[in-house]
């Protein structure tokens, strides 16, 4: 399953050194792996390309991402073309201590994606089954807060949380804010923006989560301290129309409470 670097790597953000070809995902002595040390940082890029894009890569980044504990830890991220057309989802994986570098390909599912990380991680730190079991519980939850049913996310994500899932509880306690802010549990909701700063400190969207409870709470140059800090962790998303949105929101308010006083 997986692969060794072709050297194509150059379209990604950063750069690979050549590696050993490993054996497998759980088999792969020669491939990168992590020591189990809380310094080691292990960088995970999935290519986006159109090839792998058709075969399901944005999935694959997404149960990355779900499943991955945050950063600085583990670093996941999209990447361009890494040269193995044909036989993705592909992945890229380094370590920071080593620099051994390798690319997994046909990683092209959830179980797969787990494997992979836990084959970086170690078992013992990164456990794929339960990992997987609280992404699908996560996902259940989601759905349920699109539909508009936040009681249902809420609890949901409250299960999700009591697994004890290795990776991806940022996210779960961010969106539980968003279920109990829309269930009116605003003390909840900033408790849970909060949680979810505290397990990843560089994660911007649980600095908007935290601003978005902070704005419901009429606290507004604090929810305008939150999106600021957001932005400045990743100033891209000042393009996206959300944050244009929560931006032309609270220059509204700032304005009329400016008027008033």
């Amino acid at each position: 399953m997986a692969m060794a670097v072709a050297g194509a790597a150059a379209s990604c953000s950063y750069s690979f050194a050549r590696a050993p070809r490993p054996a497998s995902l759980r088999r792969g002595p020669t491939s990168p792996r992590a020591s189990g040390s809380a310094a080691e940082k292990v960088e995970v890029r999935v290519c986006t390309n159109r090839t792998c894009a058709r075969q399901g890569a944005r999935e694959v980044l997404a149960a990355l991402a779900g499943l991955a504990p945050p950063p600085p830890r583990v670093d996941v991220d999209s990447c361009g073309c890494l040269g193995r057309c044909g036989a993705g989802p592909n992945v890229a994986a380094s370590l920071s201590s080593s620099g051994a570098a390798a690319v997994f390909g046909h990683v092209g599912t959830a179980a797969r994606a787990a494997a992979l990380l836990e084959h970086l991680l170690g078992a013992a730190e990164f456990d794929a089954a339960a990992g997987l079991v609280a992404l699908a519980v996560r996902e259940k939850a989601e759905a349920a807060l699109g539909n508009g049913d936040a009681a249902e996310a809420e609890a949901l994500f409250t299960e999700s949380i009591g697994l004890n899932a290795p990776g991806g509880l940022h996210l779960v306690y961010g969106s539980r804010s968003k279920a109990r802010l829309a269930m009116g549990d605003v003390a909840g909701a900033l408790a849970d923006a909060e949680e979810a700063i505290r397990i990843a400190p560089k994660f911007p969207q649980s600095r908007l989560s935290r601003g978005d409870v902070l704005f419901a709470m009429g606290d507004y140059h604090a929810a305008e301290d939150a999106y600021a800090d957001a932005l400045n962790l990743d100033p891209s998303i000042r393009r996206s129309k959300s944050f244009k949105a929560r931006l032309g929101k609270l220059r509204e308010k700032l304005v009329s409470v400016s008027s008033s006083s």
